[in-house]
């Protein structure tokens, strides 16, 4: 009596769940299929034409890179500079002679000199500068009175 596995009875049961799944029909090769070759090596052939015409491609793909890359970096640097120069600038109207990485603030003098700033604090205000709301009231309270 020869021995029977204990899963013997199982071997036969189909593993689907589903009862919606069924189990495909065996695959039936047609009689005039192609068989392959007992070497395939005369099938990876490969024509090395294309090498010169790719590899001339990639370098010149690499080149227009490198330049777009050269050019954003010369740009982001250029603008940074720019802002740069504009806060110093904004500093200089503040503080003339202003330097951020210098130690000492050295001032620098006006174009006109010292006698000009002298000579418009005795002629009264200056007239570049906007009248504030309330001094621009006063006036008017001024003139109505002189007219009475």
């Amino acid at each position: 009596m020869p021995e029977q596995s204990q899963y013997a009875p199982v071997a036969h049961v189909p593993l689907i769940k589903s009862p919606s799944l069924r189990v495909p029909p065996p695959v039936i090769l047609p009689p005039d299929i192609h068989p392959l070759p007992d070497s395939v090596n005369d099938y990876f052939v490969y024509p090395f034409t294309l090498e010169p015409h790719i590899i001339t491609l990639e370098s010149s793909r690499r080149s227009t890179i490198a330049a777009h890359a050269a050019r954003r970096e010369a740009y982001l640097r250029q603008r940074d500079d720019e802002k740069e120069r504009r806060k110093r600038d904004a500093l200089r109207r503040i503080a003339p002679g202003f330097e951020p990485q210098g130690s000492v603030l050295v001032p620098t003098r006006s174009v006109g000199g010292g006698s000009e700033s002298q000579s418009t604090d005795l002629e009264g205000p200056d007239p570049r500068r906007s009248k504030t709301v309330m001094e621009d009231l006063v006036d008017q309270l001024a003139a109505l009175d002189s007219n009475v």
